[in-house]
């Protein structure tokens, strides 16, 4: 089974621009994409991928003149779903935006949380990239080979901490690892983290016997000597890593992570149209592009009534998942 196919497909429209063509003004006024006092809510802990992906975009929509004063606030709790339900209470507020991605859809299923993604206005998904198995430098498992044989003979033993809820993107991948592994996904010992900042501490104090996250989250961390990279869970190994993919390792399995912006409910056409256009312009940024390599974030724009219909998509695909690991 793999997660990644629908991501794949649903991704192969590559490029999606709403609004009206670019203007290279420099300053936003032309092209309309100032929104005075435009707010970022990140619904998890400081230092997670919402957030690193929340202020990296406020910065670059600032660096590149398109709008200014983008105040990035957390508010996290369960998953992401404290930040959601909040989002669609704010109905008609056309200068809110939740930085959110597959963790967020997770979490609405496994809290049953009252407010979904079907309850926002879509804006756009923006960044695609795999989750990474890392541990900390003193950690006895030099390889993924090591942390494979200690896993399966005793799953409980080697705890594994990911930053989302279950349902969410760094419990997903583990969990289709160890059914890949031959080892029963009930049986696993996942334990969640509001997000990658706050996991770090444990895989540094080789709290948890290995950790799952997101590489832009842990790129410093890992070139400094602090984390050791075993591998990355996508189809590919990632360039100016040593790490191999999960199918190198021996696991039949791949895994990409994605994320997006979504506002609340009730907005005019006019403010809906503004806040695609001011992402769509951001996009097409250099700033933005420079993140993007630097991050090792893939490209994954989508925006508007299609990135609606993949998180329809990703709503039903989710659950199936869940269903079929017991879970």
């Amino acid at each position: 089974m793999r997660l990644r196919t629908p991501l794949a497909l649903l991704g192969a429209a590559l490029l999606v621009l709403v609004g009206p063509p670019l203007l290279a003004t420099g300053d936003g006024s032309d092209t309309g994409t100032q929104i005075p006092g435009l707010r970022f809510m990140v619904p998890n802990t400081p230092g997670g991928g919402y957030d690193i992906t929340a202020r990296t975009m406020a910065r670059n929509a600032e660096d590149a003149g398109l709008t200014h004063n983008i105040e990035v606030f957390n508010l996290p709790g369960a998953g992401g779903t404290v930040g959601l339900t909040r989002l669609v209470g704010e109905h008609g507020n056309g200068k809110l935006a939740l930085s959110m991605g597959l963790g967020v859809v997770g979490a609405v299923h496994t809290n049953k949380s009252p407010s979904t993604l079907a309850d926002t206005t879509p804006i756009a998904r923006l960044t695609e990239e795999p989750d990474i198995v890392v541990v900390g430098k003193d950690s006895p498992y030099r390889t993924i080979g090591d942390l494979l044989t200690a896993w399966k003979k005793n799953p409980a033993a080697v705890p594994v901490g990911g930053g989302s809820s279950p349902g969410g993107p760094d419990h997903l991948a583990p969990m289709l690892m160890a059914q890949a592994a031959g080892i029963a996904p009930k049986a696993v010992n996942y334990v969640p983290f509001d997000g990658g900042g706050e996991l770090l501490a444990s895989v540094l104090g080789n709290k948890v016997g290995f950790g799952v996250s997101g590489l832009g989250e842990y790129r410093d961390q890992i070139e400094a000597g602090e984390l050791r990279l075993l591998a990355v869970t996508g189809p590919k190994r990632v360039p100016g890593t040593d790490a191999p993919t999960l199918r190198e390792a021996g696991l039949d399995t791949e895994f990409t992570n994605w994320r997006g912006i979504v506002a609340p409910p009730g907005l005019s056409d006019a403010e809906r149209t503004k806040l695609i256009g001011l992402i769509t312009e951001l996009h097409a940024s250099k700033e933005w592009k420079e993140s993007l390599e630097k991050n090792g974030w893939d490209d994954a724009f989508l925006a508007g009534e299609p990135f609606g219909d993949f998180l329809d998509e990703q709503d039903r695909r989710v659950g199936t998942v869940l269903k079929e690991l017991g879970l």
